[in-house]
């Protein structure tokens, strides 16, 4: 795959990022929804987290086919939960087109976002994992640092089959070895 840029999103690449989860909601298991939200939708679940000043990142590759650099992948952290206690703990998603898997981009976008997060001053991440047999995910996260750290048991009915959920987590930074900055 050519050169690839990890970057920022933005507001002009939420057309490619809709598409991106529109492909993963109707071929995939790595997430739960069974309709492709538009791009409006897109585009204030982007804002949301983006208020929150957590990061929304896109990798940008070249199309090679001369209409240059091209929107093949996302990935972002949310807040795990909303309640106060959760605060300084992220759940990552990340999104790759079909063209994009089995590249090495989701790990370049899961390092750059445990880059961000860490930066932030968030404590702990989890991947919530749709679909225990999703290996790419799993592996990607594994080659960051995640560890195992539950199954939810057929939770999810997606496809004419039960899917399980896959809990991994990492710590950032001093993880729980000390209090966060400023609390």
């Amino acid at each position: 795959m050519p050169e690839t840029l990890i970057r920022p999103s933005l507001p002009t690449d939420v057309a490619a990022i809709t598409e991106i989860y529109a492909w993963n909601v109707l071929h995939g298991t790595g997430t739960f929804e069974t309709e492709a939200p538009d791009a409006t939708e897109m585009a204030r679940r982007r804002d949301e987290v983006l208020g929150r000043n957590l990061p929304w990142l896109v990798a940008e590759v070249d199309s090679g086919d001369g209409r240059g650099p091209q929107v093949v992948g996302y990935a972002y952290a949310n807040l795990f939960r909303l309640r106060p206690a959760w605060r300084f703990s992220l759940e990552d998603s990340i999104y790759l087109g079909p063209q994009a898997q089995r590249r090495g981009l989701g790990r370049l976008l899961l390092a750059e976002l445990i880059a961000r997060c860490t930066a932030l001053g968030a404590r702990q991440m989890f991947a919530v994992i749709g679909d225990s047999a999703n290996a790419g995910s799993i592996g990607v996260h594994r080659a960051c640092g995640f560890e195992h750290t539950g199954v939810m048991r057929d939770s999810g009915w997606k496809f004419d089959r039960w899917l399980d959920v896959v809990i991994m987590q990492r710590a950032l930074g001093d993880g729980s070895a000390s209090a966060p900055a400023g609390d």
